[in-house]
């Protein structure tokens, strides 16, 4: 089809449902979370307008959990159809840690999900708390178990190989805890913290330049740009340490990263080029020198390789990593910009006064989606031509599949999924649309059931929330 290959159709079938699956996840751990913290500030303050904004995001945590939910169940089904090869091979390791995912985190989002989104009115405000932090809790162990396993196919330990050529599990502690895992792991849910904290930021944004004294919004976009300020610096230097750990397991992507094809001793750091790796050389580079070791060796003169001290065939596209790489920490400095400037504001007191702060949150909404993708994007592109690194090339890992056959269902994914979930984020965006704290009679009505079960006077604030 098109002169495409096959192999090269299922990669770009599992990269388009990966984009698609990623972004759901990365809102709902962060959004579960969130709902946790405002939910338990309901409880302790005994303010409706923490539970306003609860009841506000819950309903759009539905609608993204089961879009979430659908997009990773289509996604799995490709280890059968266009990995077999993949799936049979790394299948030992790999299956019972995909498996350990459901049994510890989707039974426990499952369980109490309903809960949750149904029965505030059914049980207990406690228990009805409870249900919500197990919801939060399944999220997060769902990042585990799949960061746990991808970063197993980055940085391989724990295992050996059969006579079947398998790969299987010698040491269950080092496989789940190898040697990229924590860096990673870290980094992911930080990334869902900072793509909720963003989305978040902006829908209150929105409804604060419609009414700056929306308590709601109010709410809600302080404790976003509390994150925002707070979190970012902390995800920049877990991504350094993040760089540091793939220098040492993964050094031909940091070559591609960083755009060098030749040894540096005292690189320079590269912030704009074209990388052509037909030529071998970066075009155009706009370079400050040295700062490139400095960063990664933490030394003015430490080497680093270049592309072409490894073999051509085992080299990642220098390209799309050189760029995706950046584009995510150009959204990283976006992020840390708004969220200095939303500190400054509210040292002088007017972080809801600020119309232009609140266009830029509004615009700056998107920015966790984006470098979540082009995080991952250099992941996964980075990895090449493995799909377990310095073990199993990717080649050796499709199936004995058509490219026609391929390509055709390819299509149709592209198709069904800009329309299903074309339509799901239309009617997310429809539902942040809506001013939050409308319904302030069930609101009132839970924080007297609160207030009673605690024996605790009901303190309704001066708005009429």
């Amino acid at each position: 089809m098109f002169d495409i290959s096959a192999i090269d159709l299922a990669r770009m079938q599992f990269a388009f449902t990966v984009s698609f699956h990623i972004i759901f996840p990365a809102f709902s751990i962060g959004l579960a979370s969130y709902l946790a913290v405002l939910e338990g500030l309901w409880l302790w303050k005994k303010d409706v307008t923490y539970l306003n904004a609860f009841n506000f995001w819950k309903t759009i945590f539905a609608v993204g959990f089961g879009m979430g939910v659908v997009s990773g169940i289509v996604m799995a089904y490709q280890f059968g159809t266009n990995w077999a090869v993949f799936s049979d091979k790394a299948g030992p390791v790999i299956g019972p840690l995909m498996g350990y995912e459901v049994l510890s985190a989707f039974f426990l989002e499952a369980g109490f999900l309903g809960v949750m989104l149904f029965g505030q009115k059914k049980v207990g405000p406690k228990l009805h708390y409870f249900a919500t932090l197990m919801v939060a809790v399944g999220t997060l162990f769902s990042a585990f178990w799949i960061l746990s396993v991808n970063s197993w196919m980055q940085t391989p330990a724990g295992y050996l190989i059969n006579d079947a050529g398998q790969f299987v599990p010698d040491d269950w502690i080092e496989v789940i805890f190898n040697p990229s895992f924590p860096y990673r792991f870290v980094h992911m849910v930080l990334a869902a913290y900072l793509t909720t904290a963003f989305v978040v930021g902006a829908v209150a944004a929105y409804h604060l330049l419609r009414n700056k004294a929306n308590k709601p919004a109010r709410v809600m976009f302080s404790m976003a740009m509390w994150m925002a300020v707070l979190i970012t610096p902390v995800q920049m230097f877990v991504g350094d340490q993040h760089g540091l750990n793939t220098l040492k397991h993964q050094p031909a992507k940091i070559a591609a990263i960083e755009g060098h094809y030749e040894d540096y001793r005292g690189a320079p750091l590269v912030l704009f080029g074209i990388p052509d790796d037909e030529k071998e050389e970066l075009l155009y580079a706009i370079e400050i020198p040295k700062l490139g070791s400095l960063l990664l060796t933490h030394s003015w003169e430490g080497e680093l390789r270049g592309l072409k001290s490894f073999p051509k065939e085992d080299r990642p596209n220098s390209f799309i990593v050189f760029w995706t790489f950046r584009i995510m920490v150009a959204m990283g400095m976006v992020m840390l910009t708004v969220g200095l400037w939303s500190l400054f504001r509210r040292a002088q007191g007017k972080l809801y006064e600020d119309r232009w702060l609140a266009r830029a949150a509004v615009l700056a909404g998107p920015t966790g989606f984006i470098a979540v993708l082009c995080g991952w994007v250099t992941t996964e592109v980075g990895r090449q031509p493995w799909t377990v690194y310095g073990a199993l090339r990717t080649t050796e890992s499709v199936s004995p599949i058509n490219a026609t056959e391929v390509g055709t269902s390819l299509l149709v994914f592209i198709v069904v999924y800009f329309v299903l979930f074309g339509m799901g984020v239309f009617y997310m965006l429809r539902l942040m649309s809506k001013t939050p704290g409308g319904d302030t009679e069930h609101a009132t009505s839970s924080l007297k059931r609160a207030s009673g079960l605690t024996g605790a006077p009901s303190t309704l604030d001066h708005s009429g929330h």
